[in-house]
């Protein structure tokens, strides 16, 4: 009698049993894991692919306000003291972006810079269509599908960055800007440029747009960097920036927090900085973005920004954005801003 292979098959027996009891349990386990309504999930990259679309509607509107009257009001002061515009356009790009993003994805929690007014027709704005692809951003289909809870996911928008410059002409710094942030996390980022319409994005650990250079690190600039700081809210930021950097500090002033850390994105600029309170639809898009070309943002304190759609939508203490050498460059800063 071959008592060997009687071991053998009560072995491979065993183990089947053991294996369908383990797929019952996960199967059943999975049940509960994930929802049994698919709406409840959302794909990351029809999320990218309505930002784009979200903040290029944006752009059309605030490209198209400027041939009409501006109807310009102030939202009050900032903490520098410099006055906080508003406008029609400001106004009717949040109606385009907010609720066309918000009848696409109806259970998504979008906070936005500004709030609708008494306008009816502000909410009746087109779904948009996420089986197409934005034509100059065709990459994004040879990109994997990811799915996330929608409960976790929180959209930030600027429907006009840099009104102050926009109601001066200064075109060159006005964009529109959408984040997707996952569970406080900014994932996704997206920064249009409505008067040359260039848009630009990114996708953390994924992709970037193809328009985004791929700029090469130079440890000498640390001796001398190029710093970028607000054009409109400086405060005592220049001083700042060459108190912890040297004298051989070069410090430009720019408009809107996007188009600075575009600067940045783009190998302009080796540092943005801002030394006071600043809001979080103006940092999300951008924070993604230089997380995308491996980068980062931080407050001044080094700490990383929480974007979840319950914390509060105030920076108080200030923000370091770099392309490389972030540690460096942090480590100079407690100094200068004690003094």
């Amino acid at each position: 009698m071959n008592f060997g292979g009687t071991l053998r098959l009560n072995k491979f027996a065993c183990f089947t049993l053991i294996f369908i009891l383990f797929l019952i349990v996960y199967w059943r386990s999975g049940n509960n894991a994930y929802p049994a309504d698919k709406s409840d999930l959302v794909n990351i990259k029809s999320l990218l692919k309505a930002a784009i679309y979200a903040a290029e509607r944006g752009g059309k509107k605030v490209a198209e306000g400027k041939n009409h009257e501006l109807n310009v009001k102030s939202k009050g002061k900032t903490i520098e003291g410099a006055n906080d515009p508003v406008t029609d356009a400001d106004y009717a790009s949040h109606c385009a972006m907010f609720y066309s993003l918000k009848n696409t994805f109806p259970k998504l929690s979008i906070i936005s810079e500004e709030h609708s007014k008494d306008d009816p027709s502000c909410q009746k704005q087109e779904k948009i269509d996420i089986e197409s692809t934005p034509s100059e951003h065709k990459i994004i289909d040879q990109m994997n599908d990811e799915h996330v809870f929608i409960k976790d996911v929180t959209i930030w928008i600027d429907p006009l960055d840099a009104t102050q410059e926009y109601t001066e002409g200064l075109y060159k710094y006005v964009t529109t800007m959408v984040c997707v942030a996952i569970n406080g996390v900014p994932i996704v980022g997206v920064i249009h440029y409505p008067f040359t319409t260039q848009t630009h994005w990114g996708w953390e650990t994924k992709r970037t747009s193809t328009n985004i250079p791929n700029v090469q690190h130079i440890a000498e600039n640390k001796n001398h960097p190029r710093v970028v700081v607000s054009r409109s809210h400086p405060g005592k930021v220049a001083d700042i920036a060459k108190a912890a950097f040297g004298s051989k500090t070069t410090v430009t002033p720019a408009a809107g927090a996007g188009d600075k850390v575009m600067g940045v994105v783009n190998g302009e600029f080796d540092v943005y900085l801002h030394a006071t309170a600043i809001k979080k639809w103006d940092l999300c898009a951008g924070n993604a973005l230089i997380k995308a070309v491996n980068g980062k943002m931080t407050t001044t304190k080094g700490k990383a920004i929480d974007y979840s759609s319950t914390s509060d939508v105030k920076v108080t203490d200030g923000i370091l954005v770099t392309r490389y050498d972030h540690d460096y460059y942090l480590s100079k800063l407690p100094n200068a801003l004690s003094t």
